[in-house]
């Protein structure tokens, strides 16, 4: 055990969890996300971190069966059973009911119902879209000309943590240096701080963070193969959904107007769109032009519907690099989607991180230690997104030039504060923040992403603004 990780588990005490990739072992077999095994581990891992597998093995085998394909057949020859598991709920308004589909096990919608009790009683988590739970699951055999159904018998929703204390969460901040906090988000993520060369590769790395802890931060990222990014978006938190490349419509992202039902980026914190160069749209015009809106105002029209949501987007995409690990162009952009290679749209991204700066992730960067748990982390980056207190420091601090450009003054301020919303979570007044290190590692690294931006529009419009610097950014001491 690291100095660091007895500290995380003297101030944190029950939000932290002993990681040792060995016992990771125990989960071969099942796809689970990193929250959900976070969960499984804290139920069944002692006080010295010991693992009581025997009974962890039992749980998974009863509640997370290996054989996904065998559920419907033990369903239909009348066993009940209870699941921990991901699923999807729709509304079917024809039919006037809820079903929900598992698509891992073969369960789809057509073959379900979720009686209107259990509904009506967990009406704020059984909306449209991706769900974790435990449900239990009766097969109804048909009867009369009826057809036979998965019945949800029973729900509970996936939530570890009933309620969070986010006042004790950055009480427990004050225990830490800067220097150490780094190294605390960065066990978050389960990567050994000592695995990252220097405090330069340590902060890019976090950059991942920004667009979960603040509404609506769009951002870019473009890193070699093998830098984790699909592993940080598709394993940290629930609130977030990753696309891996195919076809994307916008039914799926926004709404689909023949069920008349909103997309995924209603239900959730951040859409991340992994392997971008991959990725296509059913109509690059009509995308186009709702993200454009979408990206501006938090909200587009299809047809006579008005989507509206705080969901945040990233695209992740890879690049190629020269000998000394740098891009071999700095058009960085050029391995975009058409549907991307527009400056007024690009224009409406807040910051870009530059994922070849990061280290390809190896076996050693496994963390073997004590760390916050991903459901508790995740839940505190998903609450910290609404703390008004953050951006009302940025907006007393940061002071612009009269005739400054607006989206780059709304992309620094809201990037600073989620930097500081990640960095300095204790700090909810100016006057308790140490402006020197605000400058540092908030507005200055704000700027930097958001200039990147500019760069990159310019090299797409170069007869355009996009070819002036940023504006002089200044604090009021």
């Amino acid at each position: 055990m690291s100095e660091i990780g007895q500290k995380i588990k003297t101030v944190f005490g029950q939000a932290a969890v002993y990681k040792n990739p060995n016992n990771n072992e125990v989960f071969i077999g099942r796809n689970l996300p990193s929250f959900v095994k976070d969960y499984l581990l804290a139920t069944h891992i002692d006080l010295d971190g010991s693992l009581r597998r025997e009974a962890l093995v039992e749980f998974l085998d009863k509640h997370i069966p290996v054989n996904h394909n065998a559920i419907r057949a033990r369903l239909m020859q009348g066993e009940v059973l209870t699941l921990l598991t991901r699923f999807e709920v729709s509304t079917n308004l024809a039919g006037n009911k809820t079903q929900f589909q598992i698509p891992e096990m073969g369960i789809k919608n057509n073959d379900t119902l979720i009686p209107q009790h259990i509904v009506d009683e967990y009406s704020n988590d059984l909306i449209d879209g991706e769900k974790w739970g435990i449900i239990k699951l009766v097969y109804i055999p048909p009867m009369d000309n009826s057809r036979g159904y998965v019945e949800m018998a029973k729900f509970k929703p996936f939530r570890p943590l009933e309620k969070l204390d986010l006042d004790s969460f950055r009480e427990g901040r004050k225990h830490f240096s800067v220097d150490e906090w780094i190294d605390v988000l960065l066990s978050a993520m389960e990567y050994t701080p000592e695995a990252f060369a220097n405090k330069t590769q340590k902060l890019e790395f976090l950059a991942r963070l920004l667009p979960f802890i603040e509404p609506r931060l769009n951002f870019i990222e473009l890193a070699p193969k093998g830098t984790g990014k699909s592993y940080v978006f598709g394993n940290l938190s629930k609130f977030v959904w990753l696309i891996g490349g195919g076809k994307v419509s916008r039914a799926k992202l926004f709404y689909d107007k023949s069920r008349k039902t909103p997309g995924i980026m209603l239900h959730h914190d951040l859409v991340a769109l992994d392997e971008i160069q991959s990725i296509s749209f059913t109509d690059n015009m009509e995308m186009r032009s709702i993200l454009k809106n979408y990206l501006e105002y938090g909200k587009t029209n299809v047809d006579n519907y008005e989507f509206m949501s705080e969901c945040g987007l990233i695209l992740l995409g890879n690049i190629p690099l020269s000998e000394d690990g740098f891009p071999l162009s700095d058009k960085y952009l050029d391995e975009l989607p058409e549907a991307f290679k527009e400056s007024a749209l690009i224009d409406r991204f807040q910051g870009f991180i530059e994922g070849w700066l990061l280290p390809r992730v190896t076996t050693d960067m496994a963390l073997r230690d004590w760390t916050l748990n991903v459901e508790f982390f995740s839940e505190v980056l998903h609450q910290l997104r609404t703390a008004p207190e953050y951006s009302n420091i940025v907006n007393q601090l940061v002071s612009v030039p009269n005739g400054s450009d607006m989206r780059h003054v709304k992309a620094v301020r809201r990037t600073a504060t989620a930097y500081l919303k990640l960095l300095f979570p204790h700090i909810t007044k100016k006057e308790d923040l140490d402006i020197d290190e605000f400058y540092t590692y908030c507005l200055k690294p704000a700027i930097h992403r958001r200039d990147i931006i500019r760069q990159q529009c310019a090299n797409i419009d170069r007869e355009s603004s996009f070819a002036k610097p940023m504006p002089a950014f200044t604090l009021r001491y």
